[in-house]
């Protein structure tokens, strides 16, 4: 039985602690923290599975990828929501809707009466949109304790401090691991919560806009996710200006939100490369599986999956990154 240490206990390396003991190995988690929170950047996430949204921006490998992402996600037992995503523009702002059609080629068009049935709170505030069918949403945290439960029920091994279980280490710290992976950068992200019972909404809408585009991501309950600043620092702080530009934008896909309670202002910095694509990296006993940027939900189980099966396969992954320095 392959022996492995997995350091952080984020979306990155629960799914690597995931697939080694799919994989029969005896593994330790090690982090600073006992359970997933605040301390750590993917309880900001929005848990969009939106491979094709995201290929709006992203490289081909984060839509063909994260494809998996929602049966991966199912299988350990978390509620997936499969009703795809919606995107709407202000009037001021079609050319943004048109633009993102073009990119986004696996939506469907949608007119005021389609767009109404999709999200009946939505009646009569858009002429149209784009329906996104083949897509989900999940609630990170949830996500997040219940891979942590299925690794304890497994027998790993959680530590707060020094531990070494022998064999390999897989360091998915994510900025922290800065302190070996020199190119390594943060970008800043901030959201909300609100509730409110005035408006109900079924999936994501993205409200597309030239400056400051916004998502919404239902959580239930009453309770909304909005997100989408996207900063090139590793500054944790939550703004002024960012809070205002997040209620703004929900303002202007719903006056209700208007009414809504502010329920948590949170920010954090994602880890990224320069390509803003994740990697593999091995040097001697330890594989860094780190560099998620906004897709961490989105991509941790492909990325999961590629880094036991290098270990234990002795396959060579797609996102191996190689230094040769």
């Amino acid at each position: 039985m392959m022996r492995a240490t997995v350091l952080g206990a984020g979306v990155a390396g629960l799914c690597v602690a995931t697939e080694l003991v799919a994989r029969g190995c005896d593994v330790t988690v090690i982090d600073p923290a006992d359970r997933p929170g605040p301390h750590g950047c993917s309880w900001w996430a929005g848990g969009m599975l939106a491979p094709f949204c995201e290929g709006e921006t992203a490289e081909e490998p984060v839509v063909r990828l994260g494809q998996e992402a929602a049966d991966w996600w199912e299988r350990q037992g978390v509620a997936v929501a499969r009703r795809g995503t919606v995107a709407v523009a202000l009037d001021r702002d079609r050319r943004e809707l048109d633009r993102f059609a073009r990119r986004v080629p696996q939506h469907r068009q949608a007119d005021a009466a389609a767009l109404a049935a999709l999200e009946p709170d939505l009646d009569g505030r858009f002429d149209r949109a784009l329906h996104i069918a083949d897509e989900g949403h999940i609630d990170p945290r949830a996500a997040l304790f219940r891979l942590r439960e299925g690794l304890m029920q497994a027998g790993v091994t959680f530590a707060s401090g020094q531990a070494d279980a022998g064999g390999l280490t897989f360091d998915c710290r994510g900025l922290a691991a800065r302190d070996a992976l020199r190119d390594l950068r943060g970008v800043k992200g901030e959201m909300a919560v609100l509730r409110s019972t005035d408006i109900r909404l079924s999936r994501p809408v993205r409200l597309l806009h030239p400056r400051f585009p916004l998502y919404v991501v239902p959580r239930g309950d009453g309770l909304f996710m909005l997100g989408a600043t996207q900063i090139e620092s590793d500054d944790r702080r939550r703004s002024v200006r960012a809070v205002l530009e997040l209620l703004s934008a929900a303002h202007a896909l719903h006056p209700a939100f208007a009414e809504a309670e502010l329920v948590e202002v949170g920010a954090d910095a994602r880890p990224a490369f320069p390509d803003n694509l994740p990697r593999l990296q091995r040097r001697g006993a330890t594989i860094y599986v780190n560099g998620l940027f906004r897709h961490g939900f989105l991509l941790a189980p492909a990325l999961a999956r590629m880094a036991a099966e290098m270990a234990c396969e002795g396959t060579k992954p797609e996102f191996l990154y190689e230094d040769h320095r």
